[in-house]
This record gives structure tokens, sequence and C-alpha cells, in this order.
């Protein structure tokens, strides 16, 4: 499995837009907006809205591990061999597009989406995917302001972390590793990494889309406290150790 990489430099510059911790510069809006022409198809992007598809509502668990990569754009259907309403495309931020499987049937992989609403979900062919295993899990206590990172069911790193203050809480439930940002010039950390999730308060964050993401900080002195706007930042060690875990690994929050 490949981790995103190799990013544009242009991207890279605007790393912190994709994110609802910091940035500044023009608002981008949340919604679906099918380019060039109603025919086609909104893409399953952190910068979408997908309103017509299943919620997962299942209690954060880690599930099989399973995630999948498509090669090409692949259509999204509501429930397996209905038409398609929205198509998962084969890169998200100029990385890869790895996203974990939550039920499967034949023919059929129903997968976490990066969009809004969170925990949104769909049911994508099984042609054409490239299927992998992760054996990594990130959990993340919002209570005790710890992150814990699983690997084959045995916790590998322990670390306490700073979360979304009461306004802009850090939202609950399971996600994933979306993709690896490295900011051209970093003002607070060196990597972002956006999961499948945003904040539930805020439509848009310093001109990105209000997608919740891990990274570090320059002061130690905000670990164990609740004062951001639903970034969880790390300390540095954690961040290194994050930046390894497969894309498309399942990120259980919980509070």
């Amino acid at each position: 499995m490949r981790k995103a990489g190799g990013a544009a430099p242009a991207l890279l510059a605007a790393a912190l837009l994709v994110t609802g911790c910091g940035g500044g510069g023009r608002p981008a809006s949340a919604g679906a907006s099918p380019a060039g022409g109603a025919t086609e198809l909104p893409q399953a992007t952190t910068f979408t809205t997908l309103d017509d598809l299943p919620r997962d509502t299942s209690a954060p668990t880690a599930g099989s591990g399973t995630v999948v990569h498509p090669s090409a754009a692949t259509p999204i259907s509501a429930k397996p061999g209905a038409p398609a309403v929205a198509e998962l495309p084969s890169t998200q931020l100029k990385g890869p597009t790895w996203v974990p499987v939550v039920e499967s049937r034949p023919g059929w992989r129903r997968v976490l989406l990066p969009s809004r609403p969170n925990g949104v979900t769909g049911w994508i062919p099984e042609t054409g995917l490239q299927t992998a295993r992760s054996s990594q899990v990130v959990k993340v206590d919002l209570s005790d302001r710890r992150l814990a990172l699983y690997k084959a069911g045995r916790k590998a790193g322990t670390w306490t972390v700073a979360v979304g203050a009461p306004k802009t809480p850090t939202p609950t439930g399971r996600t994933f590793m979306l993709a690896s940002l490295a900011p051209a010039n970093p003002t607070y950390s060196p990597l972002i990494l956006p999961v499948g999730a945003h904040s539930a308060t805020l439509d848009t964050f310093g001109g990105g889309p209000g997608t919740v993401a891990f990274h570090g900080w320059p002061s130690t002195s905000v670990f164990g406290k609740a004062v951001t706007h639903g970034c969880v930042r790390v300390p540095a060690d954690a961040l290194k150790r994050l930046a390894k875990v497969p894309l498309g690994s399942p990120v259980l929050i919980t509070d």
C-alpha cells in the first residue's frame, strides 16, 4: 500500500487550507457542485457533501482492516446494483485514494467516504479495486485527551494530545487516514495528516472545508487540553509514527 506523497508545490502551499486548523484565504464551499454540467456525478472528496448515501451507524470499531484503492473513478451507489449517485476518484489531495471497507456483498464493497456528512458510506463495485489489509488502528479518547496507536491488536504507542474546544469539538465516530501533506512553508507542523471527517460546527475555516486532521504544534503546553478548532494536535514523536500509518487505516474517535 502506497503512502500519499510527491504532492505538487501548489498543494503543499495550500495544505493548511484543506484542514479546519489554520491558514487563510478565500472560503471554499463544502457542497457538491458537479463541474462541467449536471450530467456529471459529484466526486467523493473532502470538499463535497453527499446527502443521498447511507451513514455509518456502527459503533466505532476497526472492522476487518480491509482497505481498497480504485484504479480509476468508481461509481458509488446507495445500495448494491442501484444507480450511481457519485464517484470515488482514484486520487485524493494528490495522493492515492484508500478507503476502509465496512461491509461486503458478492461483487460489492461498502466503504467509508471522505465527504460530508461525517460517516457517509457508499457501495462500490469490486471490479477494478486494489485490495490490501492494514493492521494499524488509531484511537483517540477525547475525555482522556489521549491518542493510542495499535498494530496487530497491540498498543504500539500512546500520547497526550490536544483536542477540540467545547464550541468546536473533535467529531466522534469511525473515520480513516485520508492523506499526508507537507506544507511548503510550515507554520506550526511539518506534516498535516487529514482524516475523512469534518468539524460539526464549522462549515469552513481558514479557507478550507473544515477537514479534521492530526498535526503537530510548536508549544507542548497545549497537550492535555481542549483548545483546537476540531483537529488533534499531537507531539512530534506521535506525528512521526502517524505518518507511517497506511492510508485508509481506521481512526476511532470516542468521547
